[in-house]
């Protein structure tokens, strides 16, 4: 698993395959908060994975949307869905709403 450092906000700006100055935080290597860190670092051009990237915020926003309709309650949800959809919304907020999309982006 990778160490990473983060900055005072928390956000991270070092990662290594060991522990070194102030990178003691393990994460799994397929973090999302990770994978969205080397995607900003340009260290990510895969273009399956970018498209991956770019797939699943398009399906976050989709039940984000049939949610605001009453179309489906977040409920009606497996626990492991609910789970993730609420661990995305606190990263995507505390890392400023990301803008995969290319459009203007609204934190929620």
């Amino acid at each position: 698993m990778p160490f990473v450092k983060r900055d005072h906000t928390g956000q991270i700006i070092a990662v290594g395959s060991m522990p070194a100055d102030g990178s003691t935080e393990e994460l799994a290597s397929d973090a999302p908060e990770l994978q969205t860190f080397f995607a900003l670092m340009g260290g990510d051009s895969n273009p399956l994975e970018t498209s991956d990237l770019k797939f699943i915020r398009a399906i976050e926003d989709l039940i984000d949307l049939l949610i605001s309709k009453n179309v489906i309650c977040i409920t009606d949800l497996p626990v492991a869905v609910q789970s993730k959809l609420m661990e995305r919304r606190s990263m995507r907020h505390t890392l400023g709403a990301l803008n995969l999309l290319g459009g203007s982006d609204e934190t929620i």
